[in-house]
């Protein structure tokens, strides 16, 4: 999952963010593979001026061989509202190299498919061919993280990860983000986060200027004629639907990194027949989305990392209670904040830092990506030396990647239409209640990655999307479900929720990962690669050799 805008952004997919009606065309009539609704039985939970990637004409050897006739991607085509036009690759914040060679071009579609003779919205989309010398038929797409980020962005990732060996690998720019036409960024909120580190994270006057950030955000972005309620996932699934048609592809298959999950079970939902096997990796289950469950990914990976820590000697020698150490130190900060400065990497200026409880939680909601530094920093923290859990935090916030690439009218199309509508302020402080009881009740209240999420939703004022949003995935699409054992931010126990209604669902736990395992894990690369080549049967066994990470104790 993105994080909220008052939280510092995860590298490659940020999933470290600031995050009458609409009606909506009905969906298309599925076939014999459909997804049956059912309403979940409760609502109480929840990646500047870009370069151009190389030429659309630049072809890879196996372009003559990814199926009959012309290689998807190289013919113009309208089905429907919407029409794919080859051309220029989308435009990327760096360069990319794995996009040398991509087959692009644009989707233009309706902003609002109730207005099909309104407004239209272009869409960049990728192709990287395959790599093999027989490409399969049946490509796969890439759903990036967020709400908000790129999936053209996110390029390398895949590639990297081996995901186009045997197919062709689709990225598309998510309506409203970067590459996208309109796009539907709002860089003040990114400069507010930058200085917001030297905040009090939870105080009245940052709210206010929280929100007033937001409201500048929509104010912008309605002024420019944007249809609001016209970001959401339900127009999103209906654009990636709309691409598989224009590109003439029968059957794809999908892979869904953080919120691109919670896009992918609603494309499950919404239009199973063009898919042939989807996987999600650090899942967001649209049914229990909210504070809550936020708080509860946050506990079960804060407990993954302490537990990995009690079980390696040494790391339970030098930090003997790490789980209480970290809840005192919440309760410490929360009361008396600790003001320091920092330098950053690139820049001579001190920046100030101000650590409290809510901050010390929002860091290490991310801080599992760094797993091994996270007893030392607790435990320097503790010990009056706050400068290195200050210049991680910082550096997130400031960092050039976390400024004007997040599509932060998607954050909130989706947050305040999809999560809450259908959880109440008193659900979510419970699951904070729940998750850390003995937190301040001041911490309890602003969910990591969420802050302030509520009177962010009131000045965002879009219509609530329709309860059907909330309903389970079900049906017989085989699903990869992937998370990882120190995912603080989706916990790894939505793997088995969405696997209860998904009838060929394969839950794969990576132990000792953070968020997105395919980023950041071999194996979870090769179990991935492996479930494309037969969904029924992944392989597993890279799983049993894995070992904790080495925790640094310090001198």
């Amino acid at each position: 999952m993105n994080q909220h805008s008052a939280a510092a952004p995860v590298p490659g997919h940020r999933a470290p963010v600031h995050p009458g009606p609409v009606r909506h065309a009905p969906p298309r009539r599925r076939s014999v593979r459909r997804v049956r609704a059912a309403s979940a039985a409760t609502a109480t939970v929840l990646l500047a001026t870009g370069l151009l990637a190389g030429p659309a004409q630049a072809r890879s050897r196996t372009d003559a061989t990814t199926g009959p006739g012309a290689p998807i991607g190289t013919v113009a085509r309208t089905v429907g509202d919407a029409h794919y036009t080859p051309g220029p690759c989308p435009r990327t914040p760096e360069p990319i190299p794995e996009l040398k060679g991509a087959r692009c071009g644009t989707l233009t579609v309706p902003e609002n498919r109730a207005k099909p003779t309104g407004k239209t919205i272009e869409l960049g989309v990728a192709i990287v061919p395959a790599a093999g010398d027989e490409p399969k038929p049946d490509p796969i797409v890439w759903l990036a993280g967020g709400p908000g980020d790129d999936a053209v962005g996110e390029a390398k990732m895949a590639i990297d990860g081996g995901l186009n060996r045997d197919r062709d690998v689709v990225f598309m720019s998510q309506r409203g983000t970067y590459s996208a036409r309109p796009n539907v960024l709002c860089p003040n909120i990114d400069e507010f986060n930058a200085r917001a580190v030297g905040l009090v994270s939870d105080a009245p006057s940052t709210e206010r200027l929280h929100v007033e950030a937001t409201k500048a955000c929509r104010d912008k972005l309605a002024a420019e004629g944007i249809d609001l309620g016209a970001y959401n996932d339900t127009e999103s699934a209906a654009d990636y639907e709309d691409l598989r048609a224009a590109l003439g592809v029968k059957q794809w298959n999908l892979y869904g990194i953080s919120y691109g999950t919670h896009l992918a079970l609603v494309y499950m939902r919404l239009h199973p027949e063009g898919l042939r096997s989807v996987g999600i990796d650090g899942i967001l289950p649209p049914a229990k989305s909210g504070s809550a469950a936020t708080w509860s990914s946050a506990r079960q990976g804060f407990d993954g990392l302490f537990k990995a820590c009690a079980d390696q000697p040494a790391c339970h020698k030098r930090y003997p209670n790490l789980s209480a150490t970290f809840d005192k130190l919440v309760r410490d900060l929360e009361a008396k904040p600790v003001t320091t400065t920092v330098s950053l990497p690139g820049s001579d200026k001190p920046v100030k830092v101000v650590l409290d409880g809510g901050t010390l939680v929002n860091w290490m909601t991310s801080a599992t990506h760094v797993a091994p530094q996270v007893p030392l920093a607790l435990d320097e923290l503790a010990h009056g030396k706050p400068q290195r859990i200050a210049q991680q935090y910082a550096g997130g916030k400031l960092s050039p990647a976390a400024m004007g690439r997040v599509a932060h009218g998607l954050v909130y199309g989706v947050f305040c239409s999809e999560w809450i509508p259908y959880e109440s302020q008193a659900q979510a402080l419970r699951g904070g209640r729940e998750a850390f009881p003995d937190f301040p009740r001041s911490v309890q209240a602003q969910a990591p990655q969420l802050a302030f999420l509520r009177p962010d939703c009131e000045v965002w004022n879009v219509p609530a999307a329709p309860p059907s949003i909330r309903d389970v995935t079900r049906g017989d699409i085989p699903t990869l479900a992937l998370s990882g054992g120190f995912d603080s931010q989706t916990g790894a126990d939505n793997g088995p929720f969405v696997a209860r209604t998904l009838d060929k669902a394969k839950v794969v736990t990576v132990p000792y990962q953070p968020h997105v395992v395919f980023a950041t894990s071999k194996c979870a690369q090769e179990i991935a690669v492996s479930f494309f080549d037969d969904p029924a049967a992944p392989k597993t066994a890279c799983l049993k050799g894995l070992k904790a990470p080495q925790f640094e104790t310090g001198p």
